[in-house]
């Protein structure tokens, strides 16, 4: 009897402990594949350990340290071009020569005419000379009462008079002589040189055509100095407040997006480009007295770029004049700092400060605040509070696949 009951009751504690290993295993097998399920739902990255910089983008355009348009000073038609197009120059070499015939002429009637100012002047020196010998003699003989008193006084005049006239012929001298050197220089401009180093960028004018000077100087052709480019950078209103000269700068070209040209801003430009048309400057006071509110509103319609300048050398002439750049003026930059995507900050926490969402080993997702250092709207710094290699959330997957699966591709025609 007493052996029927304890094989009941080795039974009985049989029975519980598989109960109970039933429901641990119950247990865990739930909570596993809820966690597994629900973690599928999760849209998660890894902390990495990155460079991370915030920067301000504009749209630059490339052109020589120096540009000159060199023009014709006289009129008249071009009998030879030296240069031809991309062909590189040194100051002082032959660009072009303009039929110089007329030019020629005047100088040549300019150096008779100073010529002539000079005889001029040479005739009345003798006559002065005559005319100062006759006044010592009327003086002796007006001392001895041997003439009168009136050819005393017009022989002093007549010294008197022909000094004049040579004080007068100095001065057409001296006006002669600035008409021949300005023939001079005019006959100089006819031949025009190279004032720079330079490549030959654009040739305006052709060898036989004709210039008129008259009224502006014709460009014959356009210099540049390639060595070093400028680029003036178009910085919007909004981010200008935050650029400043010695900032670090880098660009990328159309042409090659992969390799990196980087600088430093030297100076931004206190005024936009508009400035050079503002009404202000070219209406009548007639209309400026009713033009604030129009002037107003123009500006308001378009938007405000300043430029910023820096320079770039260009040993390899790789760059090329007009290029459009684009630009990146760094703000901010840290290296080698936990980064995560800015979209897992999910709230702010104080300054500076964030919440994120973080799976730990257990597969679980837990808030975690942290510190943010650099946050240039796609990655963000993290200071404290986060070690690389951690999972963040960046969100859920938006499509239920099981619920896709159920439905099926939609009907033919739908």
């Amino acid at each position: 009897m007493s052996e029927i009951k304890k094989k009941a009751r080795h039974g009985r504690w049989l029975v519980v402990v598989v109960a109970a290993l039933t429901v641990v295993a119950a247990g865990w097998w739930t909570k596993s594949n809820w966690l597994a399920r629900s973690n599928d739902n999760l849209v998660t990255t890894t902390a990495a350990v990155g460079d991370i910089e915030r920067t301000v983008l504009a749209t630059g355009t490339l052109k020589p340290v120096r540009l000159t348009a060199i023009g014709a000073q006289v009129s008249g038609r071009v009998l030879s071009l030296k240069v031809a197009l991309g062909q590189k120059v040194k100051a002082g070499d032959l660009i072009a020569e303009i039929d110089s015939l007329t030019q020629q002429n005047t100088l040549r009637t300019n150096e008779a005419a100073l010529q002539n100012t000079r005889a001029q002047r040479e005739e009345k020196v003798a006559s002065l000379a005559l005319a100062e010998a006759n006044f010592a003699r009327q003086q002796t003989t007006l001392a001895q009462k041997a003439s009168s008193r009136a050819d005393y006084d017009s022989a002093e005049a007549t010294v008197k008079t022909t000094k004049a006239q040579i004080a007068q012929l100095d001065a057409q001298i001296v006006e002669a002589e600035v008409a021949v050197e300005t023939a001079r220089i005019n006959l100089g401009y006819t031949r025009i040189s190279a004032p720079i180093d330079g490549t030959v960028l654009s040739v305006v004018t052709q060898e036989g055509q004709t210039v008129n000077a008259v009224q502006s100087a014709p460009t014959i052709v356009v210099l540049g100095q390639l060595a070093t480019m400028t680029v003036r950078a178009e910085i919007s209103e909004a981010d200008v407040v935050h650029c400043r000269p010695g900032q670090k700068v880098y660009f990328t070209i159309l042409g090659d997006p992969n390799r990196r040209y980087e600088a430093t801003l030297a100076s931004i430009e206190p005024a936009p480009e508009s400035i050079k048309t503002d009404s202000s400057f070219t209406t009548t006071t007639t209309t400026t007295s009713s033009s604030p509110s129009s002037s107003a509103s123009s500006s308001s319609s378009s938007a405000i770029y300043y430029n910023g300048v820096f320079n770039v050398p260009n040993d390899d002439s790789r760059l090329r004049t007009y290029m459009t750049a684009e630009v990146h003026i760094v703000l901010d930059e840290a290296t080698n700092v936990v980064t995560i995507p800015s979209a897992a900050l999910t709230a702010v926490a104080g300054a500076d400060a964030y919440t994120v969402k973080v799976v730990d080993p257990a597969g679980s997702v837990v808030a975690r605040t942290v510190k943010v250092g650099i946050n240039n709207k796609v990655s963000a710094e993290i200071r404290e509070g986060l070690a690389a290699g951690e999972r963040v959330v960046l969100g859920t997957k938006k499509v239920n696949d099981a619920a896709k699966s159920s439905f099926g591709p939609p009907p033919q025609g739908a």
